[in-house]
């Protein structure tokens, strides 16, 4: 399904340097986490304490890990689905089946997208802090981002089973 990766051009370098940014964040994110958990038990077993705020730190990479993750696996279409219909419909039913559920994949997606911006606003209003005294909004701005880039996906995926449809039906 991805098409763009393969392309030459502005669409075919963009999505290429959209892949190595997730890339970078995941290696990253999940390095710095097993490191701060390591040194967290080398210290606690050894010292007899850690640092305070790992903990909470080590929770916010898991979200992170976790919303960076989905993102990756949106744009390889690897998203959890029960696809029995498929393997007993003819192609142009498939195009169709598809068609609803990226339709629907997109829709939840933006759904989720305006809520948990909602949520990052109502924090930075309210002034919620983390980590001892950092505001929490950039923390939590995971969230909406991730959620509105798979958004995007889909409906991109949409327009493609739309044309793929109009292309495979012939015209009246």
């Amino acid at each position: 399904m991805n098409e763009t990766s393969s392309s030459p051009g502005l669409l075919g370098r963009a999505e290429r340097l959209g892949r190595l940014l997730e890339n970078s964040v995941l290696v990253g994110v999940l390095s710095a986490m097993i490191l701060l958990a390591g040194l967290q038990i080398l210290l606690r077993n050894f010292v007899g304490a850690g640092f305070s705020w790992a903990d909470e730190a080590l929770r916010l990479m898991v979200l992170w890990i976790a919303m960076i993750g989905a993102v990756a696996a949106s744009r390889e279409y690897r998203h959890i689905s029960i696809d029995i219909l498929s393997r007993f419909v003819p192609p142009t039913a498939r195009l169709w089946s598809a068609l609803i559920v990226d339709l629907f994949t997109a829709g939840v997606s933006f759904a989720l997208c305006w809520s948990s911006y909602e949520f990052v606003a109502q924090a930075f209003q309210f002034n919620d802090r983390l980590l001892g005294d950092l505001p929490a909004w950039p923390f939590q701005a995971v969230l909406p981002v991730a959620f509105g880039l798979i958004g995007y996906r889909y409906t991109v995926w949409s327009l493609t089973r739309v044309k793929a449809i109009l292309q495979a039906e012939p015209s009246p």
